[in-house]
């Protein structure tokens, strides 16, 4: 019994290496989403994301872009943003980045936001630094943040690889 186990689980090794682990089915989701994000200030957030998945028995990937709009009530400082994050694994963090333009009506701002979060079916936790080159000291938005958000998937598409 002892043998049958080891030569079982040595092959699931080799397997993690091989072509075997991957069904060739891609998952495609997308939807809106809605959010809250949380630093020195909070915004609500709300846009749509397109999620691309292969479906695999080890080391699933998931790769993602999104658009949209962030907005903070208390200092009337309306936010863009357009990024891109990726996930290899399961229980894995997600990595990323966004492009991301601010505005508090009188001044400007245009930067880049690397994020690291951690994604649990449809919600998704990420904290990163938003680096506003561009913004005065008086420009009052979040640098460091963390923000959690909601994905409502609407269309699902599935797919053979060939």
């Amino acid at each position: 019994m002892f043998v049958s186990t080891n030569i079982f689980s040595q092959s699931l090794i080799g397997a993690q290496n091989s072509n075997f682990t991957s069904f060739g089915i891609d998952l495609e989701k997308f939807g809106p989403y809605l959010g809250l994000q949380r630093g020195k200030f909070s915004s609500l957030e709300f846009g749509v994301e397109y999620q691309m998945k292969e479906l695999a028995l080890f080391k699933p990937e998931t790769q993602a872009v999104h658009a949209g709009v962030n907005y903070d009530l208390s200092n009337n400082v309306l936010g863009y943003e357009a990024g891109y994050w990726f996930k290899k694994g399961r229980m894995n963090l997600s990595y990323g980045a966004n492009l991301i333009f601010r505005t508090d009506y009188t001044t400007n701002a245009l930067g880049i936001s690397p994020v690291v979060g951690f994604k649990l079916a449809q919600f998704h936790l990420q904290t990163g630094y938003n680096y506003l080159p561009s913004a005065p000291s008086s420009m009052l938005v979040n640098r460091f943040f963390i923000s959690l958000r909601f994905v409502f998937i609407q269309k699902w598409k599935f797919s053979l690889d060939n």
